[in-house]
């Protein structure tokens, strides 16, 4: 895993000479604007797997050390650029995590809110035709998490839409390869976006142990509680049938202990962070790391890769991770 810091980041980008680093084209990341390299068609979750690229990108794209909006472009563009994954028209879903409706972002149950702005705002600059951003949370409603996260007056400012969920968007979906569950009540316009951006936060899970990428997905079905049936299998089924064409990790604050609901900052540590990248099972595993474990350590993620539904295996991956300011 390479280490790179400002000094390089900024000799490559003036030099022209980095495919990704230089691909900094939206007025929110840095200026001047520069045309992103190629990058594949877009992944409708739907309907397609992500197509093939003839450039070469990281795996995960790591970023520490800055605020939020700086976190979520370096991420981004290491990727190769938010015009790689948002077309012109594009109709975009962003799925945040809400977690506890009654939680501040300080808490680290809730996705940071400018991290999520930012995302949208980059989806805006790139063309998308619609921004929505959406969750359920598992305790109160909808509505006051959005209010009291801050997540909706940045999403606002930025342009984007909250979405309430509406009961009548569900819909019995196929999941053809799921282990336990081959049918559930999906949330339908999830499944019909063009583009799909997973932005969990990373945090503990009385349960779960860990609630990242794959986990976040839960808040896209009706009746979730019942996955806790046989939690982990239900977690990689549901993760092979919605696929985000992007998940970018909020671990700028994490929740070490006490969760997923927390409610205690002695609980919570201050990484600023973002883990970034195509791969959902990919992000999860290096994210365990923050907590000092191992993929295996988590089930849902070990079945998920057993199932072939990416790779946990972090060092056949091709990590790039940067330290701003240093």
């Amino acid at each position: 895993m390479a280490e790179f810091t400002r000094r390089d980041f900024l000799k490559y980008a003036l030099a022209g000479l980095g495919a990704i680093l230089a691909a900094r084209f939206t007025s929110s990341c840095a200026s001047p604007q520069v045309e992103p390299a190629p990058g594949p068609e877009r992944v409708i979750s739907e309907k397609q797997e992500p197509e093939a690229s003839t450039t070469e990108y990281p795996d995960i794209a790591v970023v520490r050390g800055g605020e939020p909006e700086e976190l979520a472009c370096t991420a981004v563009d290491l990727l190769g650029g938010i015009r790689r994954f948002v077309k012109k028209g594009d109709n975009v879903i962003i799925k945040p995590n809400i977690g506890p409706a009654m939680r501040t972002y300080e808490y680290a149950a809730t996705t940071n809110p400018w991290l999520v702005a930012a995302v949208a705002r980059l989806c805006l600059e790139a063309g998308a035709g619609r921004v929505r951003v959406m969750d359920q949370p598992f305790s109160g409603t909808a509505e006051s998490g959005f209010l009291n996260s801050g997540i909706r007056e940045e999403v606002e400012k930025a342009g984007g839409e909250i979405e309430l969920m509406s009961r009548f968007k569900y819909a019995a979906t196929d999941i053809p390869l799921g282990r336990d569950i081959r049918k559930w009540n999906i949330y339908q316009d999830i499944l019909k976006a063009d583009v799909l951006i997973n932005m969990p936060i990373a945090k503990q899970h009385g349960a779960s142990l860990l609630t990242l990428g794959m986990k976040n997905l839960m808040g896209a079905v009706q009746a979730a509680q019942l996955f806790h049936l046989n939690l982990h299998q239900r977690i990689a089924d549901l993760a092979s049938r919605v696929r985000p064409t992007l998940t970018i990790l909020d671990a700028i604050r994490i929740l070490t202990a006490n969760g997923p609901t927390g409610g205690d900052l002695r609980d919570v540590k201050k990484l600023d962070t973002v883990i970034a990248g195509v791969d959902m099972v990919a992000v999860d595993s290096y994210a365990t790391s923050l907590f000092g474990l191992q993929p295996d350590d988590i089930p849902h993620i070990k079945i998920a890769a057993e199932m072939g539904l990416g790779s946990n295996d972090l060092n056949k991956l091709d990590i790039k991770e940067i330290t701003l300011g240093s």
